[in-house]
């Protein structure tokens, strides 16, 4: 009941500091994904294209996910300096995996006889892809872009130790009070639902642009 009463408290001293935090973790977070998007999308459609070029891409892209996320702000902080810009690059490495696989498995998942038909009708590859396996595969691209963007609202919390602010400051500043349980919860709570909101608003996206309910939506 303290601890409650403590994070009230608070949440009532600090209101504009909690929210321009929240502001800047989210800035951080959604400007690692699109840039990701604008690199990730092009590459998966491109391994879709020329598979041979899959294997080394996906290793790539993999390998940069096993990196410990505190290791590789450590890296790119000798490289960058202390500062958002770390921190948004950082996110961008870690959301190409998701975006790139998603992307890859959705211009492959579209049905053959749909493109060769394209190709009968005179198509160029470029309307195919634009006309036929783009809109097709929204759906399963946009939730690569919602699994990279929980992810990376989750990694952009230890931004702090680069000096990057964002909730994780808040949750540090808790963590080396007394009695810190109220700050650090000022910090998660916010966190949290900033991944969940982000969650379900991308989840709609991804149902609203599924083929599935395209269809129902022309009948």
């Amino acid at each position: 009941m303290e601890t409650i009463q403590q994070f009230i408290t608070y949440y009532s001293q600090n209101t504009s500091y909690v929210w321009t935090e929240f502001y800047r973790h989210f800035l951080m977070s959604a400007y690692g994904v699109l840039f990701a998007a604008l690199i990730g999308i092009p590459l998966g459609i491109l391994i879709a294209r020329y598979g041979k070029l899959s294997p080394w891409i996906m290793s790539f892209v993999n390998v940069i996910q096993t990196v410990p996320a505190l290791a590789m702000l450590a890296v790119l902080m000798l490289v960058m300096g202390l500062g958002a810009n770390t921190v948004v690059l950082a996110l961008f490495l870690y959301s190409l995996l998701p975006i790139v696989k998603n992307t890859y498995t959705g211009i492959r998942g579209v049905d053959s006889t749909l493109t060769e038909a394209g190709n009968g009708m005179g198509m160029t590859r470029l309307q195919i892809l634009r006309m036929v396996e783009l809109p097709l595969s929204l759906s399963v691209i946009m939730a690569g872009l919602r699994t990279a963007l929980v992810i990376s609202i989750g990694i952009a919390t230890i931004g702090t130790f680069v000096g990057a602010g964002g909730l994780g400051s808040i949750i540090v500043r808790g963590t080396n009070a007394a009695d810190g349980a109220a700050i650090i919860l000022a910090g998660a709570i916010p966190t949290a639902l900033m991944a969940v909101i982000a969650d379900v608003v991308m989840g709609w996206f991804e149902r609203l642009l599924s083929p599935a309910n395209n269809r129902k939506l022309q009948e």
